[in-house]
């Protein structure tokens, strides 16, 4: 991103604008609270769902066994990512970052309101607002990571951290979510929960609006660079209408399949979508990897974006066993009773974001420190570090499952998630902004928004393996669970191993072919 500062501001103002938030550029804090009212609206309904679904009808769910609410869980999640993919595309080629992140935050709250309006109007309604959910998330994920990326120069040693600080603002929202909903949750209040997420939705929609896009503005006309965030390409024609003929088409399946014409099977569709995202993930970079449009160094920056994409799905294939198998061991196979006070179970979804808030800065700071000395371990060394953190967690979880069926009470203490949960979360810190990081630096020029959206389709692979897994917490399977816990950590060691087997030959291979196309 090329500059040439405006004459009328002076260095002072530009110093400010540059180093204003916390030592990174002033855009950085309106774009922080708009990702976490954003996430805070996400993650008032993600603990809930798979809970709601299997509590009994007389409870306000609706009934469904552990594997049907699981698998389409993992249908919500992983499609909510997966639809990062076209939002990216659409952002790049049709409707540029900032007016996809303003339409996407529109959808997201009408999304909300359907799911909370469904206590009224039925079961048909809250599957509409997960749809719109998923759009609108599609659109407003890749958007803010690509603008945030945009505040920094090729080469800035605060990039990294910027995205650390930025992972901060998801968490508090997580945090402070998983607290309140919790409290609806012990007492049946579903919808309330539901509807809290939806407020959330609203104040981010208010700060994207009347702050971020101010300071963006300015901060562009100051720097005097073209603002990225505003253009898209203009390869491609009559994007409008297959947009809407889309739109009709999902309009059309969802009345088919509440009315019964069409069947709906959640497990065969969850299985069957993670082969089709495999599949689309795969083709698109064997495209891009012949296509005479990239030249080496753009391919060899694809192809360790393709290693960090395989890696971050395995990752998360682990991870996102909180909502689901972590989420019901919490609430069926952990004494909650801690010094006479009963710990809602969705508590324990709380401590991820608890941890990263007190964690987070200091591994910024690390990072920040190493860039300086020049020792900063590379995009794969992390990712390598956080499985293997992540390892360690499902260790624990190994050895509480094992204690289920030991102990007369069937219960496990607390103490074995809270463990992993800090485990997992440093895995967390290690991999996931540092995967948004290089998404951002490693895309070839006009790409950022599709490499952004494929690194979101890992986790929607990985929510997707997640949910599979985890639909096997239930009472007649719970003999099966320290297996389930063992295959996990086996496939994380043995991808954190081939990380670090790659990542120095592959960086070498990186730096030469910078330095051929340089002196060239």
């Amino acid at each position: 991103m090329s500059s040439k500062p405006n004459p009328k501001v002076s260095e002072t103002e530009l110093e400010a604008l540059e180093s204003g938030f916390m030592g990174h550029p002033r855009p950085l804090r309106p774009l922080f609270f708009t990702e976490m009212w954003e996430r805070f609206s996400y993650y008032s309904i993600r603990p809930l769902l798979v809970l709601f679904m299997v509590a009994t009808v007389g409870s306000g769910g609706f009934g469904f066994d552990e594997v049907t609410a699981s698998a389409i869980y993992g249908i919500f999640a992983g499609s909510l990512y997966l639809a990062a993919v076209p939002g990216g595309w659409l952002a790049d080629n049709w409707l540029g970052q900032e007016r996809a992140l303003w339409w996407g935050s529109i959808i997201i709250a009408l999304g909300h309101l359907s799911i909370a309006l469904s206590a009224i109007f039925g079961m048909t309604l809250f599957f509409v607002g997960l749809m719109c959910i998923v759009l609108g998330s599609g659109l407003f994920k890749t958007c803010i990571s690509v603008m945030v990326g945009a505040l920094y120069a090729e080469g800035d040693v605060r990039r990294d951290s910027g995205f650390t600080l930025f992972y901060m603002g998801i968490n508090i929202g997580a945090l402070l979510a998983a607290l309140i909903v919790g409290v609806f949750k012990e007492k049946g209040m579903w919808h309330v929960g539901f509807g809290v997420g939806g407020l959330g939705m609203l104040v981010s929609l208010l700060i994207y609006r009347f702050s971020a896009r101010k300071t963006l503005t300015h901060y562009a006309q100051a720097k005097g660079i073209t603002p990225e965030w505003e253009y898209s390409n203009d390869h491609y024609k009559n994007i409008g209408r297959w947009v809407a003929g889309f739109l009709f088409l999902l309009a059309a399946a969802v009345v088919l399949v509440a009315s019964g014409m069409l069947p709906f099977n959640a497990e065969l569709v969850a299985e069957y979508m993670t082969y089709i995202i495999a599949a689309v993930v795969i083709g698109y970079f064997a495209i891009m990897f012949i296509t005479p449009r990239l030249d080496k160094t753009d391919k060899l920056r694809l192809l360790i974006c393709f290693i960090l994409i395989i890696g971050s799905t395995l990752f998360w294939s682990s991870f996102e066993q909180q909502p689901t198998s972590f989420n019901l061991f919490a609430d069926r196979y952990t004494d909650l009773n801690v010094l006479g006070f009963e710990v809602p179970s969705i508590w324990f979804q709380s401590l991820n974001p608890l941890f990263i808030l007190l964690l987070a800065p200091i591994v910024s700071i690390i990072w920040v420190k190493l860039g300086n000395r020049g020792v900063e371990p590379s995009s794969m060394v992390k990712f390598a570090l956080g499985m293997l953190l992540a390892a360690a967690g499902f260790g624990l979880m190994i050895i509480a499952s094992k204690s289920i069926l030991t102990n007369d009470t069937g219960l496990a203490s607390p103490l074995w998630l809270v463990g992993s949960l800090l485990l997992l979360t440093l895995g967390e810190l290690a991999l996931s902004p540092v995967g948004l990081s290089s998404m951002t630096k490693l895309a070839p020029k006009g790409m950022q928004g599709q490499m952004m959206g494929l690194f979101f389709a890992s986790l929607a692979m990985g929510n997707l393996v997640a949910a599979f897994f985890g639909g096997n917490v239930s009472a007649d399977k719970i003999e099966g669970l320290p297996t389930l816990f063992t295959t996990m950590t086996v496939f994380l060691v043995v991808t954190a191993v081939v990380l670090l087997l790659l990542a120095k030959p592959i960086s070498n291979m990186l730096k030469k072919s910078e330095e051929a196309d340089t002196a060239s």
